[in-house]
């Protein structure tokens, strides 16, 4: 099991988004898929932005997003950032 818990990530996922605001994640699915994502991008060659000693790439990537070095943007953000 990965520590910390879904809730936990929400909350921390969430926590830049002023009240009134749709939350950029809602639900399980949206962690599982953004963890996954980055675990792919680290098995590809990235580099880990935290701590890794013996640690396998999906439990650097949920590190990674609990400790805010990587952000969950929505697809309206990401649709802006391409242009």
């Amino acid at each position: 099991m990965l520590h910390p818990s879904y809730h936990d990530l929400i909350q921390v996922a969430n926590s830049g988004v002023e009240k009134g605001e749709e939350p950029v994640v809602q639900s399980r699915y949206s962690i599982v898929i953004a963890t996954a994502k980055r675990a792919r991008q680290i098995i590809a060659g990235d580099r880990p932005l935290t701590a890794n000693a013996g640690k396998k790439p999906l439990s650097i990537a949920v590190d990674e997003l609990y400790q805010q070095k990587v952000k969950i943007v929505g697809e309206d953000d990401s649709a802006d950032s391409e242009e």
